[in-house]
């Protein structure tokens, strides 16, 4: 059965839960019990289970055997894992897309660059307006590469990066200039010169590691 928007209720509890635990709303380590579930998402106990354990294989959620289900913890040892096989698929998936890109992608490139630059100007500027015109340009930079397997698997992880972002954010970095990192990958993207793309773009990642190592050692210090 589907909703109203097409999507079937296990997809739907699937995409809920989901963006809950990259936002923080569902906690690291939270005990997730379907009958809580049903009434925070108004959905029946069998879509939940089989998103859960559909999130579970994704790494979101841990199963407890008879005992259920929890959200996945995080953990810089999780964080440094999760960053070191991204930035291996992400290389790769720029490499393909130089290698096979046209005009059409270098336009939506410099499109999705645009529309990210004016949320980035904005003094008023939204974090979950910012980290979705910042994925719409991640992945712009990637969309020619012709590998489906590839995308998958670096669509996951860059998921689960989302999680950390958030915690990233509590650290104020003056002296990182975000928007200075997306036009230098860009810039060498289309130049087509895919080692500056690649160290351009493993070095824009791990400045958000280092970001979100102080902030994870200032949650520690406050607890």
């Amino acid at each position: 059965m589907a909703n109203q928007n097409g999507k079937t209720l296990i997809e739907s509890a699937y995409d809920s839960i989901r963006v809950d635990i990259i936002r923080g709303q569902l906690e690291p380590e939270a005990k997730l019990r379907i009958e809580e579930l049903r009434q925070r998402y108004d959905t029946g106990a069998s879509p939940l289970r089989e998103a859960l354990n559909r999130l579970a294989g994704e790494g979101f959620v841990t199963a407890e055997g008879q005992r259920g289900f929890k959200v996945a913890p995080v953990s810089l040892k999780d964080l440094k894992d999760i960053t070191r096989l991204r930035i291996m698929l992400e290389c790769e998936a720029i490499r393909e897309s130089i290698r096979l890109g046209d005009d059409e992608w270098e336009a939506h490139i410099v499109a999705a660059f645009h529309r990210l630059s004016k949320v980035e100007s904005r003094s008023d500027q939204v974090f979950p307006e910012w980290e979705s015109r910042n994925q719409e340009f991640h992945e712009a930079l990637i969309a020619a590469c012709d590998s489906a397997w590839l995308l998958k698997i670096r669509r996951t992880l860059y998921e689960q990066h989302k999680r950390y972002r958030l915690i990233s954010i509590l650290e104020h970095d003056e002296s990182r200039d975000v928007h200075a990192e997306h036009e230098a990958i860009m810039n060498a993207v289309l130049a087509h010169d895919q080692k500056r793309a690649c160290a351009a773009t493993e070095l824009h990642i791990m400045r958000t590691v280092e970001t979100t190592e102080k902030a994870f050692g200032h949650l520690q210090a406050e607890t």
